[in-house]
């Protein structure tokens, strides 16, 4: 069983997402319904949704659309990674709101769509750092010339567990292994972070890329962290730009087919569910 732990839902006709009107690959819905019925197919027994920058205020809605979503009957969705504004001074009172809300599992600010100074300001450390004792993740979403920063703001958040979305967002096309793969190292030196093994398949050349592409990126994330702190997300839409949802979990499957079973269960489910307690 795989457990998706990043799942974007596009409902275009209840949130608004201004960034898409800027990437027309992406710019559709991806309803819960249609995601669900590919999801059973492919073994997808559960998943997280993971926020997909709405409207900033329309934050807290799209956590309420989530949260409809997964009282439906044989419903997959078990939580959400909430977005949110860790350099603002109401971020206070919005981690407060979202603590009574049991779909809530974690945040996420995407980094790289952002100037570098936001995320190295005091307000947005001392914000992240408010996590620490709740159960509740944060997300980077960085470049990998941004890792040194991320590695900065976990360092002042030692009690607060980060998850790396994306492998680091390496460039597969170019293979360009080094230095992305030395700074994943240094990440993966801070214990209370964790990779997803996600996202690759469209960083490839979307025409050409193979196996032997995106092995190496993987197989060094999960050098570097280890079984026990890597996670699976299908990134669906966005792995539409390298195949789709079927040929990610293909992908998956040939990749870890010579891994002993328990390694390859907590990469599936079993990390996800210790992490999330699903």
């Amino acid at each position: 069983m795989l457990i998706d732990t990043h799942l974007h839902l596009i409902y275009r006709d209840r949130l608004r997402y201004p960034w898409l009107d800027d990437f027309e690959a992406l710019n559709r819905d991806n309803r819960f319904e249609d995601y669900s019925r590919e999801a059973h197919r492919l073994g997808i027994g559960g998943c997280l949704h993971m926020e997909v920058d709405v409207a900033e205020d329309q934050i807290e809605d799209e956590t309420a659309m989530i949260s409809e979503l997964a009282v439906e009957p044989g419903s997959l969705l078990r939580g959400a990674i909430s977005s949110c504004r860790p350099e603002s001074d109401e971020f206070a009172a919005h981690l407060e709101r979202s603590q009574s809300d049991s779909v809530v599992k974690g945040f996420r600010r995407v980094l790289h769509v952002v100037p570098d100074e936001i995320s190295t300001t005091p307000v947005f450390r001392d914000n992240i750092k408010r996590l620490s004792g709740t159960g509740l993740t944060f997300e980077l979403c960085v470049l990998p010339r941004q890792l040194g920063i991320a590695a900065e703001l976990v360092d002042h958040c030692p009690d607060v567990t980060f998850i790396l979305d994306h492998c680091g967002v390496p460039d597969v096309a170019g293979q360009a292994l080094d230095p992305w793969r030395g700074d994943i190292r240094t990440l993966a030196e801070r214990h209370n972070v964790m990779a997803k093994i996600s996202g690759v398949v469209a960083y490839g050349d979307p025409n050409t890329w193979t196996l032997d592409d995106i092995r190496p990126f993987v197989d060094s994330t999960v050098d570097a962290f280890g079984t026990d702190r890597i996670l699976w997300g299908s990134d669906s839409p966005v792995c539409n730009l390298g195949g789709g949802l079927a040929t990610w979990v293909a992908a998956t499957r040939a990749l870890t087919e010579d891994w002993p079973a328990d390694d390859r269960n907590a990469l599936f489910h079993a990390n996800a569910c210790r992490l999330w307690r699903l």
